[in-house]
């Protein structure tokens, strides 16, 4: 995984490098498929003796007609990665994930636990979701940690429902406006952008926090 130091870090890197197998690999057992609540969704530690479910149905865009019914597939998509990613289920992560997954970060290097999390290595941050929305391709979802201090946005990519971008920040207030193709995305000042925004960080105003704001066009 390359990393480029800055305010908007950057890293790209494959699928084999998400989450290492667990040790138990060779066992027989299969993925979940439960799709979690968009709304104050607490990934917390799932019993051991919970059966276990089918694999996730990916959506196939090629048999969706509806615009909405896209957008609430890719919203299941990023749940379901999320769920994967508490369990630390590789196989299902793998199937959710694009190979060349393009990957972007903001803020503190000590935030960096979606990171820590898919290569595998150990990290007790939990990521409460606080709200969930889809834009085409892109799902937009804000939350915080246990304790509601830090505040976090993740900004997923789907396509033919594989992950195949995600942009992470950390305290940061962010807008997102639609500007051109929906294929496009950049990161810029909050300062200088002049668009209609379709959604905008609600975290930091309801917490009474001044953040740094960014505006990333889609």
């Amino acid at each position: 995984m390359r990393y480029y130091p800055g305010s908007d870090s950057h890293y790209q890197s494959t699928a084999s490098a998400y989450l290492l197998p667990n040790k138990d690999s060779h066992t027989s057992r299969e993925p979940r498929s439960r799709v979690l609540q968009p709304l104050l969704v607490l990934f917390a530690v799932i019993s051991a003796t919970k059966p276990s479910e089918a694999p996730p149905e990916l959506a196939k865009t090629g048999e969706i007609k509806s615009a909405d019914e896209l957008e609430r597939l890719n919203g299941e998509v990023v749940l379901q990665l999320y769920e994967a990613l508490e369990l630390r289920d590789a196989e299902v992560v793998q199937l959710l994930i694009a190979a060349d997954l393009e990957w972007w970060f903001h803020g503190p290097r000590s935030h960096q636990h979606m990171k820590r999390l898919l290569t595998g290595d150990d990290d007790n941050f939990h990521f409460l979701i606080h709200s969930v929305d889809a834009f085409g391709p892109t799902v937009i979802v804000e939350g915080t940690d246990l304790a509601g201090a830090v505040l976090w946005v993740h900004a997923w990519t789907v396509s033919d429902g594989v992950i195949t971008q995600v942009r992470e920040y950390f305290d940061t207030s962010l807008t997102v406006t639609r500007v051109g193709s929906s294929s496009s995305s950049a990161t810029t000042p909050a300062a200088g952008g002049h668009c209609l925004p379709v959604w905008q960080s609600r975290l930091p105003g309801s917490s009474g926090r001044s953040l740094p704001g960014l505006v990333l066009a889609i």
